[in-house]
């Protein structure tokens, strides 16, 4: 049963949560910070939300602060989720990009909150399989998130049983990972083609660099308009001039910001407006 708690105490999570990781909750989410925050609560022998609430809003209190904030974040993940996004990347981003990119320019792919690292793992795999076509083209994967034991636990890339039996062929599990008593260990082949890193959407983005595909998928519904209009602006900025985003099967741009337009009649693409890759895609498209 909820626990009842002051307005004052609940604000103090919604303002943190909205200020730090774009994360809105209404009244109607207590029950999720009473169960996220319950072992928070049990570690730090505190007897309810209130006096964790009055700890966050105490002197230094930036450790407990990051522990709340990451326990709320949602690290829902699997290889290859919703795959047409990735039979894209493979089918014709891919292919499209290398063509488009002079010989020795290296490619560079952002997996934007990675949580424990499959989708910037199954990207990889697609771009090992695709070598022979690839050459020796540079192809660098970068995988972010806020939560730190997430982004440990993608560097690692040990994955439960459970988790390689959601959406992972069973030929690439056989190829790319080893059995272990924890689990299954994912190659160290493909563990090499992505760098993970610690970084936060709502933060400066522009140490990350220049991107040619972003994977952003299934995070800008946890967040109000204003800030889904703030962090594909800021996404937008890392792009060049010609990049693909691809977004969660629930999420959109339109009437959100400008700066990208749908692929016609693929859901959850998105290029530059008057970029090659949107301007070819429809020339081919009125060709056919």
């Amino acid at each position: 049963m909820s626990q009842a708690l002051s307005s004052t105490a609940f604000q103090t999570y919604a303002t943190l949560l909205k200020t730090r990781s774009g994360l809105v909750i209404g009244p109607d989410k207590l029950y999720l910070l009473e169960t996220r925050l319950a072992p928070i609560l049990k570690c730090e022998k505190l007897r309810d939300l209130a006096a964790l609430a009055d700890r966050l809003r105490a002197p230094n209190a930036e450790p407990l602060i990051r522990q709340v904030v990451e326990a709320m974040t949602t690290n829902e993940s699997f290889f290859f989720r919703d795959d047409k996004p990735f039979q894209h990347f493979r089918a014709q981003a891919l292919p499209r990009m290398l063509a488009l990119r002079p010989a020795g320019t290296p490619l560079r792919v952002w997996s934007a909150a990675s949580s424990s690292g499959q989708e910037a793992y199954s990207i990889a795999m697609i771009i090992s399989e695709c070598r022979a076509s690839i050459g020796d083209r540079r192809i660098e994967i970068i995988g972010t998130d806020l939560a730190r034991d997430q982004v440990q636990r993608a560097r690692d890339g040990v994955y439960t049983q459970f988790e390689v039996q959601r959406g992972l062929p069973v030929q690439m599990l056989m190829r790319h990972f080893r059995k272990e008593e924890n689990g299954w260990r994912i190659s160290e082949a493909i563990r090499g083609m992505v760098q993970y890193r610690e970084w936060n959407l709502l933060g400066d983005l522009r140490p990350l660099g220049q991107f040619d595909v972003v994977f952003c998928r299934n995070v800008l519904i946890y967040f109000d308009q204003p800030t889904k209009a703030k962090v594909l602006d800021a996404v937008a900025q890392q792009m060049a001039a010609d990049w693909l985003l691809y977004l969660g099967g629930a999420e959109t741009v339109l009437g959100i910001t400008s700066r990208f337009a749908p692929l016609p009649a693929e859901r959850g693409v998105y290029g530059v407006v008057g970029g090659k890759f949107t301007t070819q895609t429809q020339r081919s498209q009125s060709v056919a």
